[in-house]
């Protein structure tokens, strides 16, 4: 069955790739245009249905030729959570691109190339050997660097040749490491190397350094600070939907719910390894949240602030506890929510007014109020506002330093959010408030595509926010591992 969340895309790639109309001898408008879009859609929905009702399943896969390597899919609360994400984020970028995909064939490259980075992001949260989950990641990595250069302007070339500068330093990395674990094992599964790594005789060293050499390719992935530059660059410079791609789910994948999944299932809570994540979190959300301050366009604000936020997720996993496991996880979540969020609304601002450059903005909340409102939600839950779902992850977070003795970082968490709070408010008044310009005249809402998956977003925001004290008893419990509250 878990194979299926990555077969079902790739076949329907071929399926719309193959050439109907020639074969079938019926003209071109027998096919429906709209049939990749739809496509994508009905996949991405799919995610989020069965992430929802997925039970608890592994399934060990042995090569006959290569009878020494083992490779399996896995599917607990953490592929649940990642795999409803990446269904509502993937749902969420169809929708904003359609409108600037203006042809046919466009329409069909562009959805093509999204089915294939949702089967890379399926494999890379359910697979469970490093090899495997390092293909997918490549996978996921090619085809965003497609999807960033699709426009074949110059911006978008030069963010995509900086996303793929910073996959081929993280790919020596990574494939290095496979090549140290295969050396020094046999076998690159999940499970061989815990066992190994916390067998009572002396792990071989050059286990240790190929786990670690993993870890610092995740690192670049994810766009963590010092390996942070590529980011903005990327964000920036990508169509509208391929930067909500990018900022909702394919750097959390490819990076970040990664270090999750091995921490949780690979090294365990080791002293050592919390310390590096303290300090690249704490780094990683000042300086995120300190050049956000700078910025006077729209999605380069959003591009360091998910820098910010990202760090607070490594920062939970430095606490070094399964308290801190579940923080980082329930935070990754309401991230890819709040940040699509924001990117969404952003892609509204842009399709409506032709720019992201606040200079150019302000009373743009009288015109577009959908846009406005939604826009209000995400960057309050992102700062750590209550009710919204941001809080209670925000939180956790901190309960989680705390309890683990880091009271210190636990405290730059606490003002780093009000900084971010500071960013975010000087944000909405400079684009939504304030003196309206030139081009702002015009504006209208620009549209059900982009405020469909705004408003949804918003919604689920909202409604974890407000009825968090609950979860745990609910069928939503699986957001925080299902694991007790701490209080």
């Amino acid at each position: 069955m878990l194979t299926l969340f990555v077969l079902v895309p790739l076949l329907v790639l071929l399926v719309l790739n193959v050439p109907w109309s020639h074969l079938l001898h019926l003209p071109s408008r027998h096919f429906p245009v709209h049939a990749p879009l739809l496509a994508v859609l009905s996949l991405g929905f799919a995610n989020v249905v069965f992430g929802l009702a997925l039970p608890a399943l592994q399934v060990d896969v042995e090569l006959p030729i290569l009878n020494q390597l083992h490779f399996g899919f896995v599917a607990d609360e953490l592929t649940r959570v990642f795999l409803i994400s990446i269904g509502l984020v993937v749902c969420a970028a169809a929708l904003v691109s359609q409108r600037a995909l203006a042809s046919e064939t466009s329409q069909r490259n562009f959805y093509s190339v999204m089915l294939i980075s949702l089967a890379g992001m399926n494999g890379t949260v359910l697979l469970s050997d490093f090899f495997s989950l390092y293909v997918f990641l490549e996978v996921t990595g090619v085809a965003s660097f497609i999807l960033i250069a699709f426009e074949k302007n110059l911006f978008a070339v030069e963010g995509a040749f900086r996303y793929f500068l910073m996959s081929v330093v993280a790919t020596v990395f990574m494939l290095a490491s496979v090549g140290l674990i295969v050396l020094s094992l046999g076998d690159t599964s999940f499970s061989a190397v815990q066992l190994a790594l916390k067998s009572p005789g002396a792990t071989p060293g050059l286990l240790k350094t190929g786990v670690v050499l993993y870890m610092v390719g995740l690192f670049i992935k994810g766009g963590l600070v010092p390996f942070h530059g590529w980011l903005p660059g990327a964000y920036s410079a990508a169509p509208s939907g391929v930067s909500v791609l990018l900022a909702g789910i394919v750097t959390k994948v490819s990076g970040i719910y990664a270090l999750v999944r091995l921490v949780r299932s690979v090294i365990g809570l080791d002293p050592s390894l919390s310390t590096v994540f303290l300090v690249v979190g704490s780094i990683s959300i000042v300086v995120g949240a300190v050049a956000a301050m700078t910025q006077s366009d729209l999605k380069r604000v959003l591009a360091y602030s998910s820098i910010s936020q990202v760090g607070y997720i490594v920062i939970a996993l430095g606490a070094g506890t399964e308290l801190g496991i579940v923080a980082a996880t329930f935070h990754l979540f309401n991230h890819a929510i709040f940040k699509s969020l924001l990117f969404v609304d952003s892609a509204s601002v842009e399709s409506s007014i032709g720019t992201t450059d606040m200079g150019r903005m302000g009373g743009l909340g009288a015109k577009m109020p959908w846009t406005g409102a939604t826009t209000g939600i995400g960057m309050m839950s992102a700062a750590g506002i209550p009710p919204f779902s941001g809080f209670w992850s925000k939180l956790l977070i901190i309960v989680a330093l705390w309890k683990a003795e880091h009271e210190g970082f636990a405290c730059l968490a606490v003002l780093a959010s009000i900084l971010t709070l500071g960013y975010f408010m000087a944000v909405q008044y400079r684009a939504f408030f304030g003196k309206p310009a030139e081009n702002v005249t015009t504006a209208k809402e620009s549209g059900p595509g982009f405020i469909i998956p705004a408003v949804v977003f918003a919604l689920i925001t909202v409604v974890i926010g407000a009825f968090f004290p609950l979860i745990e008893n609910s069928p939503l419990s699986f957001l925080l591992l299902n694991k007790a509250l701490p209080w």
